[in-house]
């Protein structure tokens, strides 16, 4: 199985866990755990993989929704909105505050 299948299955899995979640907080038995599906073995083994500045693969294990690292797949993109944009740009034009 190529890396990129891995990678869709593990998506999928962590959809249906998000899924499973969402309908045991609508429950409101917070005493009663929800019952996961375990990862699968195939998947507990999946790497980063993303290429690192020697070239070389990341050999990261843990790895987000995505498939990729804290490094290499991080959780922010930046600004969205044109507010925000702005401001963003403005950080490079402030002086240093004593």
């Amino acid at each position: 199985m190529s890396t990129l299948e891995q990678r869709k299955r593990l998506k999928a899995h962590y959809t249906n866990f998000n899924a499973i979640y969402a309908e045991w907080l609508a429950q409101g038995d917070i005493h009663q755990r929800p019952k996961y599906e375990p990862l699968p073995d195939d998947l507990k083994s999946l790497r980063c993989g993303a290429k690192t500045r020697a070239g070389t693969p990341c050999k990261q294990k843990a790895i987000y929704i995505n498939g990729r690292c804290k490094w290499h797949g991080g959780l922010s993109t930046g600004a969205k909105t044109a507010e925000g944009k702005r401001r963003s740009a403005m950080n490079g034009f402030c002086p240093k505050k004593k």
